[in-house]
């Protein structure tokens, strides 16, 4: 299956999970093998361990849902995955994260013949500072600010990218409000994704009905991997 075709392929709003190579645990990908994830997520802003290529091989070995690539940074790229987010990250202001780290990947993209989907990263305050703010130096847009936040998403799609990506931050003690996922939802045309803080079906149920296409869930099952079975209840 093509890469936009695994974007695409679903009207429905589907369950991804977002797998961190440092607290790769077989367990969870065990039980989402059998579950409604529609696939895998592997990446993060801050990994200690260059395990990328070994922890997606492992993934695919245990499950034949698609493993698309995360990345943090340009190190994040191997040739085993069925394609890579190509994540933008257009809420902050630094070229490092907007541009400079894509110019990077080039070569290692190019070389693994890797699918890329360009994604437009936006991350949100969800009331705790995040890897994602600490290793790229930018703010969080202000959840008070829904216009802002939904004209970033729009000009992103102007710009020619296929997805947004909603972030309230890995461990966030709250998720994206649903006022701001239906705002952004009426706003863009592409797929809409919506991660962090998301540790319930309740509130899964809350993103999917604000309009997500996609939600996000990793951080909660690292604490709990059999939180799994309640959140799928949404799907």
């Amino acid at each position: 299956m093509s890469l936009g075709k695994i974007i695409t392929s679903n009207k429905k709003a589907q369950l991804v999970v977002l797998v961190d190579p440092d607290k790769f645990n077989t367990k969870l990908i065990d039980l989402a093998a059998k579950s409604k994830v529609a696939f895998f997520l592997v990446g993060g802003s801050e990994l200690k361990k260059n395990n990328i290529s070994s922890v997606v091989a492992q993934i695919k070995k245990r499950s034949k849902k698609p493993v698309l690539i995360f990345p943090g940074n340009e190190k994040q790229i191997c040739k085993n995955a069925d394609g890579l987010l190509l994540l933008s990250l257009i809420s902050g202001r630094n070229p490092e994260f907007l541009i400079g780290k894509h110019v990077k990947a080039v070569d290692a993209i190019r070389k693994n013949k890797l699918k890329t989907l360009p994604v437009g990263y936006i991350l949100v305050d969800g009331d705790r500072t995040s890897t994602t703010q600490k290793v790229t130096g930018t703010k969080a847009l202000s959840s008070s600010k829904t216009k802002l936040i939904s004209d970033t998403a729009i000009a992103g799609e102007l710009l020619g990218l296929k997805a947004i990506y909603l972030e309230a931050g890995s461990g966030a003690k709250t998720q994206v409000k649903s006022n701001i996922i239906s705002s952004v939802k009426r706003s863009i045309k592409i797929p809409l994704f919506v991660g962090g803080g998301i540790d319930s079906a309740a509130k899964a149920r809350s993103a999917i009905k604000a309009g997500a296409n996609f939600v996000v869930v990793g951080n909660a099952l690292e604490k709990n991997l059999y939180l799994l079975s309640e959140i799928e209840k949404a799907f």
